[in-house]
């Protein structure tokens, strides 16, 4: 009887350990220096974007100063549905930011080559034009 109930003590713990360890399973674009001014946790965030597209699933998710305004901008991936959706919400407040948006496949697409170029252009000047050498 002894070994029954540590079996099922070991067993709760492991459940409330797991529980209490759910990371996202989204790509996350979250820079620290951000996440200290955000006054909703992205938890709840992403809690509200998911009420607000049911039938999605995070797909992506990026905070960032857009519009004057600090948000937690969501990609929302539909089954069956082409593209994803862009969910906004405001990180001060909580607030829905503008209505959801819908990108196609495409417009997905050309928006994650010019970030792409855009990164890689900010890469090449933070070394001041130099070489890998530095003498």
């Amino acid at each position: 009887m002894q070994i029954r109930h540590i079996a099922i003590a070991g067993a709760l713990a492991v459940a409330a350990a797991t529980a209490g360890a759910q990371h996202p399973t989204y790509t996350r674009d979250v820079p620290a220096r951000l996440a200290k001014r955000a006054k909703v946790k992205e938890s709840t965030a992403a809690t509200m974007a998911q009420r607000l597209v049911p039938a999605a699933h995070i797909q992506a998710l990026e905070l960032e100063n857009e519009g004057g305004k600090l948000i937690y901008s969501f990609d929302m991936k539909t089954p069956g549905k082409d593209g994803i959706d862009e969910v906004n919400i405001d990180a001060v407040t909580g607030k829905q930011v503008g209505k959801i948006g819908h990108e196609s496949s495409a417009s997905e697409a050309s928006e994650a080559a010019a970030e792409a170029k855009a990164a890689k252009k900010a890469k090449g000047k933070g070394n001041g034009g130099r070489g890998g050498g530095g003498r």
